[in-house]
């Protein structure tokens, strides 16, 4: 039984890929991209500002950029870089939206594309293609040591700001007003909030690339939503969700030999997809289920 057992899971490792190291370094890497993005993501979606992170993970490619003009892929370089960059750009979109009549999510639309634009020519001039693809898109399999340290600090930054900033931050989400009118911590929580996001996208660059960061703050997000009313919950299938499938899209590219991090924004899309039939809160159960009523 025990020989059995262990032939079981021997395969089981072997199928997984993770008897090699840089799959077990991958698998670890989700998990904690998982811990802190998941719970950025749902704050997020419930302060109606889930396109901001698509605009800020695209804010930070120029740092990155002009970090690895500077340092090559050498991954200090590239977070100071992408923090430095995505901060700037979130502090000139406020300026922008408190001085001009623009609004934040349209000088956040301006700011994103030139800096897409600029990050991608600073990249084209100064490295290759392979090098353009690898800021672009990642590459979770190719983590070392430093860069799973960088991932458990993030994720450990992130738990500790949200723990600071809890009741500002759920207080924002449903009444921004009202928290600026009794408090002085709204504009400490929004500043800080985004430095949380800022992070997180630095984070996730290193192993998904600028262009799918963002998807594992977002898809997992909305996915809760439908699976959960109270907030607490909410948060918790989010990481779950986030985690499980991540892990998934590593084992499915690996096993597939496809591209790892547009595998696992495709599969919790997927997931996604069907939550919007399965879950409780989804799209198909709210129109085909016959609500419940209260008998005496």
């Amino acid at each position: 039984m025990d020989g059995g057992l262990d032939g079981w899971l021997a395969l089981l490792v072997s199928a997984s890929g993770l008897e090699f190291d840089f799959m077990r370094r991958a698998a670890l890497a989700c998990v904690l991209l998982a811990l802190g993005a998941a719970p950025v993501g749902v704050l997020l979606m419930l302060r109606r500002m889930s396109l901001m992170g698509d605009a800020m993970s695209h804010a930070i490619l120029p740092g990155a950029a002009l970090g690895y003009w500077v340092a090559g892929l050498w991954l200090p370089a590239l977070a100071l870089g992408g923090a430095l960059g995505g901060l700037l750009v979130a502090a000139c979109a406020g300026l922008l939206a408190r001085h001009t009549v623009l609004r934040e999510d349209a000088a956040l639309a301006v700011l994103y594309l030139l800096s897409l634009a600029a990050g991608v020519l600073i990249l084209s001039v100064r490295g290759t293609q392979v090098d353009l693809l690898h800021v672009l898109f990642g590459s979770v399999l190719a983590l070392d040591e430093a860069g799973l340290a960088l991932l458990a600090a993030v994720a450990a930054a992130t738990v500790a700001g949200l723990a600071l900033l809890w009741r500002p931050l759920v207080l924002e989400c449903v009444d921004p007003a009202f928290l600026r009118g009794v408090s002085r911590w709204g504009a400490w929580a929004h500043q800080g909030f985004l430095a949380l996001v800022v992070i997180n996208l630095v984070a996730a660059f290193q192993a998904m690339g600028t262009l799918m960061a963002v998807g594992l703050m977002v898809l997992p997000a909305a996915s809760a939503r439908l699976w959960a009313r109270r907030l607490q919950p909410m948060l918790a299938v989010a990481v779950l969700t986030a985690a499980l499938g991540a892990l998934a899209g590593l084992w499915l590219s690996y096993a597939a030999e496809w591209p790892t991090s547009p595998t696992i924004v495709l599969l919790l899309g997927v997931w996604y997809a069907a939550s919007l039939v399965l879950a409780p809160l989804g799209w198909w159960r709210q129109r085909r289920v016959p609500p419940r009523h209260l008998k005496g």
